[in-house]
């Protein structure tokens, strides 16, 4: 006699624990890492190269079969899995333990390498030593710590960008995006910087490179030693120099015209690459309110003010002032670099100003009133800044952004703040980005108001904070800075009211509009007759 199912609840129960598959792979993947914790207690592994292999192989396959435990008996389409329910992905007791233990990792990494076994001189110990083999192979140097963060970095984008393949492969977006993201980490981000290294000689030399990093993210690219090291390496070097530029006045600004800011934040970026994969079980973390959107909007757009005008002090401490032997002098460069901030200033306020808040402008004004003060005071008082030399100025932007920020809060605290957290809130890169979008992209996220059932599966998985549903129920394109074009709100909507286009500028941004039948274009055919 079959057993008879009383339970009435409309939303189901919550789920059960983690099936046998899924048990075996977490013990695997807990496997790989004791060896790891081995090592980095200096326990003597003495094949290093053959306990390295066993520990990522261990890593690698116990994601995939947890991954095949979760989904292969499951059909195609959304899966939301009861998250709320989860320990980890709920804030809980398990999230609050894996937030704690990446940041301390992260600590560790960045400022007491040293505990993990790192050597200025003689040879390296711990957990870096383990990782000497595979760094001779590639490079032909031993490891250093980011040697070994890059490795599990890369592992956990490739692991976890397979499980994400899996959950949501009845959307073709979605795999294309995931296939990039983990090509660009695995072959731009760590194999060829490795084989870049092979190139350098007592003659040559490169420096590390990872030519998918663009300025602002990569704020020491114009640093003295950097730019030294590409001139001495010939045309390689200059190309590469010259490339970094390129990225920053052209190939950037084409590209986020034409596909918006996701082409990088959503199909290049490491961060982002991380944030997607491993950080997918957490997105739904990320603060809705309008509290943190204010917040969000004024932080990220001071990291960029921070960045623009510490790369500018950076950058004029080593132009010289004679005109006879410096084409590009600390004048010409800090006058010039005052001009073009003010005349993009002034193209926007002519053009753009009405897609602009009130808010935005009296902020726009003030950003820039106090961008050409910080460069005015510099060009007045040499190589410092109200007396903080520009060295210091990198270095604390190095430490409180670049390390606290994207690594120990933005990274570590996936399980508690949602996976976006240094994109929303500290990527200068992502706040230069959106405001291209936002007002010189063409594109949108078009909405059907007509067929939205306001289930909310597009706000609640929204890493980015946005509250997707109240425009799709006005029926209004979907037009943020913040958005990084990740889809997931249009392949987590039961009724296909969400798409992601590219098309003409015009009318992209238009608050007027309100819903009529299920087709907002009516409204626009009703006021041109």
């Amino acid at each position: 006699m079959s057993s008879i199912q009383r339970d009435l609840s409309l939303t189901g129960q919550p789920p059960a624990s983690i099936n046998s598959v899924q048990k075996v792979s977490t013990a695997i993947v807990v496997g790989g890492l004791i060896i790891l914790l081995l090592a980095l207690f200096n326990i003597n592994l003495p094949n290093k190269a053959l306990w390295l292999t066993l520990s990522l192989v261990s890593i690698f396959g116990g994601i995939l079969l947890f991954s095949y435990g979760a989904y292969a008996d499951k059909q195609e389409g959304i899966k939301n899995d009861g998250v709320w329910f989860k320990s980890i992905s709920s804030r809980g007791f398990l999230a609050w333990v894996a937030g704690l233990a990446l940041t301390g990792f992260y600590v560790v990494l960045y400022f007491k390498a040293d505990l993990l076994g790192l050597s200025a001189e003689g040879e390296n110990t711990g957990l870096i030593a383990l990782f000497d083999p595979l760094s001779k192979i590639l490079s032909g140097n031993p490891a250093s710590q980011w040697f070994v963060y890059g490795t599990l970095y890369t592992i956990a984008i490739l692991g976890f960008g397979i499980k994400f393949l899996w959950k949501y492969r009845h959307n073709r977006y979605e795999r294309l995006r995931t296939i990039s993201v983990m090509f660009f980490q695995t072959a731009f981000a760590f194999l060829i910087p490795e084989f870049m290294a092979r190139l350098n000689s007592d003659e040559f030399s490169l420096p590390y490179y990872d030519i998918k990093n663009v300025w602002p993210l990569n704020y020491y690219n114009f640093e003295q030693y950097r730019v030294d090291d590409f001139i001495s390496a010939g045309d390689i070097g200059l190309a590469l120099l010259l490339f970094g530029i390129a990225s920053i006045f052209v190939i950037t600004p084409i590209l986020t015209y034409k596909y918006g800011k996701r082409w990088y934040c959503s199909w290049v970026c490491g961060c982002g690459g991380l944030a997607e994969t491993a950080g997918d079980s957490f997105r739904h973390l990320s603060d809705k309110s309008e509290f943190a959107w204010k917040v969000e909007r004024w932080v990220v757009h001071s990291v960029l003010v921070f960045v623009v005008v510490m790369t500018t002090a950076v950058i004029s401490t080593y132009l010289g002032y004679d005109p006879d032997k410096y084409w590009l002098t600390k004048d010409i460069f800090l006058i010039g670099v005052g001009v073009f901030l003010t005349l993009l200033f002034a193209a926007i306020w002519i053009f753009k100003k009405e897609e602009l808040q009130k808010d935005a402008r009296y902020g726009a004004i003030g950003y820039l009133v106090i961008v050409l003060t910080l460069i005015g005071i510099h060009y007045t008082s040499g190589s410092t800044l109200f007396l903080i030399p520009a060295e210091t100025l990198r270095t604390t932007y190095g430490f409180l952004i670049g390390s606290i920020f994207s690594g120990v809060i933005g990274t570590g605290f996936y399980p508690i703040f949602g996976n976006r957290v240094w994109c929303r809130f500290g990527c200068p890169m992502a706040a230069i980005l959106g405001l291209q979008q936002r007002l010189f992209s063409k594109f949108r996220i078009t909405t059907n108001g007509g067929q939205c059932i306001s289930c909310g599966n597009c706000s609640s998985y929204c890493e980015m904070g946005i509250d997707v549903r109240a425009y799709a129920q006005k029926g209004e394109n979907i037009v943020r800075a913040s958005c990084v074009g990740c889809g997931i709100c249009s392949a987590v909507c039961p009724r296909g009211v969400l798409k992601l286009e590219n098309a003409a500028t015009d009318n992209r941004i238009n608050s007027r509009e309100v819903l009529l039948g299920n087709d907002v274009d009516l409204m626009d055919y009703l006021n041109q007759n």
